[in-house]
This record gives C-alpha cells, sequence and structure tokens, in this order.
C-alpha cells in the first residue's frame, strides 16, 4: 500500500514538469577528442573511444588553474574542457564560509540534475552553521551556464551520447578544480556530497581526487545508462534511445561516467550511501546492486534508506530526514 502511495505521489510531482523534450538520438562523434577511426560504424568509434578513456590516467585530469575570482559569495573560474556553449565554459559556485573554529574542513556540494539556483542553498548554510565551510558547484549546462536555446539542462543528460560523455566529464574536471580552491583556502579535510546526477559525479570525483576524504552520495546506481533507461525521470531521454542502441551497449559506451569501474579507487574515502525504499527515477535494485559491490569489496561505508521516492526526499519530512543524515554523517567523517 505505501509503495502505491508513493510511486503515485512521485509521478505528480514529475508531472509538474511539463517542458521535457524528446530530442534526436544522436552518436555525438564530433563531441569526441582524440584519435577516432573514421571507417568504422559510429557505435564502434564510440566503443573503442570510452575504451580508451575508461584505461586513460588523465581523462578527469583537469591541469592546473590560477585564474579563481571571487566576488562576495560567487566564485567563477574556467573549465578545464572548453565546449561550443560560451557561457558553459565558466564554472560558477557560491562559498558559504564556516565561522572559523580552528578545524579547517570543507565539502563541495553538487546539486541534482536541473536544481535551480537556489537548489541545496539551505543545505549549504546548515554545513556552515555546524562548521564545515560549504561550497556549491553549478553543473554544466546550469543556472548561468544554460544557452538561450534551452528550458532545462538537457545537454548533460541526453540521447546524444558523446556530448553525455563529454559534458559528465565536464562536471568532474570542474569539480576537481573547485577542490584545488578550497585547498588552497587551507581546507585539509575535504568532503563532498552529491544527490542523484550529483550523487554518481560526486562518486566519480572522489574515485579520481586524491584531497577528498569522505563521500556522501545521495541517490545511488552503478550505471549511469541503466538510470537513464530504466528511470521515471528520464523516460523522455529513453524514448530517443528506445530503438537506436541497445542497453548493452549504451552501458557499455557509458562506463566512463558511471561509477562502477571506479569503485575500488573509493578504499580510502568513507562513502554514506543513501537511496530512498520507494524511488522511480534511480530503481532501488540499482542502489542494492551498489551497496552489495561496496560490500563485496570491503570498502568503507554506511547506508541510510530513506521512507519515501525520489522527487519526495524534497519534500517535509523526508527532505529533513535526508538533511540530517548527511550532515550528521559530514560532522562524524571530516
Amino acid at each position: 500500500m505505501l509503495a502505491k502511495l508513493f510511486h503515485a505521489w512521485e509521478r505528480r510531482l514529475v508531472a509538474v514538469d511539463t517542458n521535457r523534450v524528446v530530442r534526436p538520438f544522436e552518436w555525438g562523434l564530433d563531441w569526441l577528442d582524440g584519435e577516432i577511426c573514421g571507417n568504422a560504424p559510429p557505435s564502434a568509434q564510440l566503443q573503442a573511444w570510452s575504451a580508451a578513456a575508461l584505461s586513460a590516467a588523465d581523462w578527469f585530469e583537469p591541469g592546473p588553474c590560477d585564474d579563481y575570482a571571487l566576488h562576495g559569495d560567487r566564485l567563477t573560474f574556467p573549465s578545464a574542457l572548453s565546449t561550443p556553449h560560451h557561457c558553459n565554459n565558466t564554472v560558477q559556485a557560491r562559498y558559504f564560509p564556516a565561522p572559523q573554529t580552528g578545524r579547517r574542513r570543507a565539502t563541495l556540494v553538487l546539486p541534482q540534475w536541473n536544481a535551480d539556483p537556489d537548489g541545496h542553498v539551505g543545505l549549504c548554510q546548515l554545513l556552515a552553521r555546524v562548521g564545515i565551510s560549504a561550497l556549491r558547484l553549478s553543473l554544466p549546462y546550469h543556472d548561468t551556464r544554460m544557452p538561450s536555446e534551452l528550458q532545462r539542462a538537457d545537454y548533460i543528460v541526453s540521447p546524444n551520447l558523446g556530448r553525455t560523455l563529454q559534458v559528465n566529464r565536464q562536471a568532474v574536471l570542474d569539480a576537481r578544480r573547485a577542490i584545488a580552491w578550497l585547498r588552497d583556502q587551507g581546507y585539509h579535510d575535504i568532503g563532498i556530497l552529491g544527490t542523484s546526477l550529483g550523487s554518481c559525479l560526486a562518486a566519480l570525483t572522489a574515485a579520481h581526487e586524491p584531497l577528498v576524504k569522505t563521500a556522501a552520495l545521495n541517490h545511488i546506481s552503478p550505471f549511469f545508462a541503466d538510470v537513464v533507461w530504466e528511470g521515471l525521470s528520464t523516460a523522455h531521454v529513453r524514448a530517443a534511445l528506445e530503438g537506436a542502441i541497445e542497453l548493452d551497449l549504451l552501458r557499455e559506451i557509458w562506463l566512463p561516467i558511471s561509477p562502477q569501474p571506479y569503485i575500488d579507487r573509493l578504499r580510502d574515502t568513507t562513502a554514506l550511501l543513501v537511496y530512498a525504499r520507494y524511488d522511480l527515477s534511480f530503481p532501488v535494485p540499482l542502489s542494492r546492486s551498489l551497496i552489495k559491490e561496496f560490500r563485496r569489496q570491503g570498502l568503507p561505508h554506511q547506508v541510510t534508506v530513506l521512507p519515501c521516492g525520489h522527487y519526495t526526499t524534497g519534500k517535509a519530512p523526508f527532505k529533513w530526514l535526508d538533511g540530517y543524515a548527511l550532515v550528521q554523517f559530514l560532522r562524524r567523517h571530516l
């Protein structure tokens, strides 16, 4: 009975947004860098490119940056990956410093897909009040990084396969540069917190950034493709993918932006794994699969199960339960 109630509530909340667009399927080869075999079919080219990305030590390496600018609480710096949209190539973040208490700890906060500019601001303010400075990052193609042709942040999750790969890679590069800025401000203990898509990106960042001590992952899955294929909030993306590509191939192509191949890199990072019992957007079997893999590899982690769904996590009282679990975890482990 509870499952039916929450699933119906989730579907009503998803239906509020009427601006979802079914965009055309595209292989997105024009978004790929490096050598591409032009004689092979597009699917084979993407498979080869993704395999090379997985084995490349520097695919998530942003390089140094010395062009940070902080004006009030607004931090900007150039992205390490240049896209065709100029407005998307300047990273935007909001800084919430905690009062000086002698402990220098901070958390990078990555909101969910299509978060508005105020998304997670309350959480950042709460972190600052309990002594953890917070830096809220606007994801690529969000907020002021969104070109005028878009109403939603479609270019970070879309049926354009190459673009989705590169824009999520860009998000991780941006996150690593943001963490480098926190280090340069004198923060010794640095964590990361991500929600939904931000959770996937936070896992990728933590797996590649040695400065990250702990990761709070809010809504989880081992595979990027499976969430898009099975999730309620990405049904319009699947509508474009179906008939053009099978899930197994899509999973392989999008593996470089999935947590699964990098889980073993989190051996020195304590993680909080949060999922919602009635989630239709990050289906529960996927979340439990990731937890099972953490346990199989003996990685340090804690699990929190929310008694709600994906969208209802943002509703009272569930948002308070979620926020309490995230903040308490970071207070204990930073």
